[in-house]
């Protein structure tokens, strides 16, 4: 199974790094897998810790598909590591093992510490539609563009129909991104690029 989850590491410099994952629950392990390169990868591969972060606001991958990773953060209980101030729960994991690959590579963690922070309030359908539209966002250079425009005007159905006021907001950095890219104009916030780049970004495979 794949969870949507923010990851939160901290490089070995001491720099935090903020990014979207697709999670892997594999028996006890909990997979990440980053693209090479990735600030994230450098990270695991320093410290051998994370924090994988369970919210219920979907700006937090919208904006990091768009340049807005300034999200407050505070300290993990456990291991020496950040966590966002405002999620749901978290996990604090160790690396136990490493598949190696040159594209992207798995890190299997397990679980040290966990904390629940508030109640799951329910969910809520445009919240996973721009879930959605980042994923579809950080394919936009591998995708054709009628497949993005047929996308992006089904996931807004649901986005009218039901969304509150961050989902409204992400939706806004997610919709001018998808049309600075089709105009072949930088966007308002541009993303970072190479190692730097939120791993959502990183080109991949579409499952």
């Amino acid at each position: 199974m794949i969870l949507e989850t923010i990851v939160t590491t901290l490089g070995a410099d001491g720099t935090p790094h903020i990014a979207p994952f697709g999670i892997t629950r594999t028996g006890e392990d909990l997979v990440i897998a980053p693209f090479r390169p990735s600030l994230t990868l450098n990270a695991l591969d320093a410290t051998g810790r994370a924090v994988i972060n369970l919210t219920d606001d979907a700006r937090l991958f919208a904006g990091c598909l768009t340049g807005r990773r300034d999200w407050p953060l505070v300290p993990a209980t456990v291991i020496a590591g950040v966590r966002l101030a405002d999620s749901l729960a978290h996990w604090e994991v160790e690396v136990v093992r490493v598949e190696a690959d040159p594209v992207r590579p798995r890190f299997h963690c397990r679980n040290v510490h966990e904390e629940t922070h508030r109640p799951f309030g329910g969910h809520n359908r445009a919240a996973a539609a721009v879930i959605e539209a980042a994923i579809l966002c950080s394919r936009l250079h591998l995708l054709p563009w009628e497949k993005v425009e047929r996308e992006m005007a089904y996931l807004a159905i649901a986005v009218e129909k039901t969304a509150g006021d961050r989902e409204r907001e992400a939706w806004g950095w997610l919709s001018e991104r998808v049309t600075a890219f089709r105009a072949g104009k930088p966007p308002t916030q541009p993303p970072a690029t190479g190692a730097a780049a939120p791993d959502l970004a990183k080109p991949q495979a579409l499952s």
